[in-house]
């Protein structure tokens, strides 16, 4: 599968080995690859092993346009399920954000999703982390519902427009 380009950003798809590089990477948490970037790696070699590589429903490493240096990840935690919906996920390196790189990032992997067939696009955030329920909602994600850990956002992907 080709890299997705944004206006600053390209979404790499991950190949199992890419995974495999991210995981031995050995993250501090202060840079690129994140201790969140590992698990999703982690996640997406256990679905490549059991189920095949599930692109375009997989992950992809944020680089930046003009640079080409990694900042950060994007991508959807499972393929479609039998209703046509999956959940998505990103994070950015700390120097990475505020920029508005994740609500880019994030628009595109959801018009690539409502491309792709996806007809819902579900996510949440930490109660704790405002700032990702924000790129959520300039995505144009809606608000669910929340319980005591996270809010909960979803699109139907009909409505989904922009990105890559």
């Amino acid at each position: 599968m080709a890299d997705l380009l944004t206006e600053r950003l390209i979404l790499h798809p991950l190949t199992e080995d890419e995974a495999l590089a991210i995981i031995a990477a050995a993250p501090d948490g202060s840079g690129y690859p994140s201790p969140a970037d590992v698990e999703a790696a982690v996640d997406f070699v256990q679905h490549c092993r059991a189920a095949g590589d599930p692109q375009p429903f997989g992950a992809y490493e944020l680089r930046l346009r003009d640079t080409g240096v990694p900042i950060g990840g994007v991508g959807f935690n499972h393929p479609l399920d039998d209703q046509g919906a999956t959940t998505v996920g990103y994070g950015l390196v700390p120097d990475a954000r505020g920029h508005g790189y994740a609500t880019e990032a994030l628009l595109a992997v959801l018009e690539l999703a409502r491309r792709s067939g996806a007809q819902r696009v579900d996510g949440s955030a930490n109660l704790d982390n405002p700032a990702s329920c924000r790129v959520m909602e300039a995505a144009g994600m809606i608000f669910s519902h929340s319980d005591d850990r996270e809010r909960y956002y979803s699109i139907d992907c009909k409505i989904v427009s922009g990105g890559g």
